[in-house]
């Protein structure tokens, strides 16, 4: 079982929660290369969900799941209403995107990135509109998401491009982590 991290403080963060209320009416994107499938994590394991949110949210501050026990996390991803697809390039974990139909009759895209290395070569673009249409096949109300002021610079543009549209915005509180790199806004060098 893993060890919670330490919580060493926190920082304020502007959330801004995004709806689509109807499917695309666009073609859906090509692959932008070969040697490219999305898979569905079917009894994803918490050490290998762990590997997937770590290292893609590592540079994003995400710290939700990382407080969470082991049990906890497991929980979640044994409800069959958690859906985690994963992005494969060349056999390789290239990204995810974690789908939440617990809000029903809403879907939530709870979390969607790619790792480090595959960013800034159109696979995250293809991964988002993959996962918006393979969403609205179950004919969801609305599909949900949401960002901050600490994500990668180009996430809400890309939302709203995909045909999200902000309903809300809020100041939240994240926990910081022990051994976390400090978060960046928004406006902020970021290495792509």
């Amino acid at each position: 079982m893993a060890a919670r991290p330490a919580v060493v403080g926190s920082v304020e963060t502007v959330v801004t929660y995004l709806e689509m209320t109807a499917p695309p009416t666009t073609p859906a994107l090509r692959p932008p290369c070969a040697d490219l499938e999305i898979r569905v994590a079917r009894q994803t394991t918490v050490s290998y969900y762990r590997y997937l949110y770590e290292t893609v949210g590592r540079e994003w501050t995400w710290v939700v799941r990382r407080l969470l026990s082991d049990d906890e996390l497991q929980e979640i991803l044994a409800d069959p209403a958690t859906e985690v697809n994963v992005l494969w390039l060349a056999g390789v974990p290239a990204g995810y995107a974690e789908l939440d139909r617990r809000p029903a009759p809403d879907i939530e895209l709870a979390y969607f990135g790619l790792m480090p290395e595959f960013i800034g070569r159109g696979l995250g673009r293809y991964l988002l509109d993959w996962t918006i249409r393979h969403a609205w096949r179950s004919r969801p109300r609305r599909l949900l998401v949401d960002t901050c002021d600490l994500d990668h610079p180009r996430a809400l543009p890309v939302y709203q491009k995909s045909g999200f549209r902000i309903y809300d915005r809020r100041r939240e509180r994240l926990a910081l982590l022990e051994g976390m790199a400090p978060p960046r806004r928004i406006g902020e060098k970021v290495s792509l």
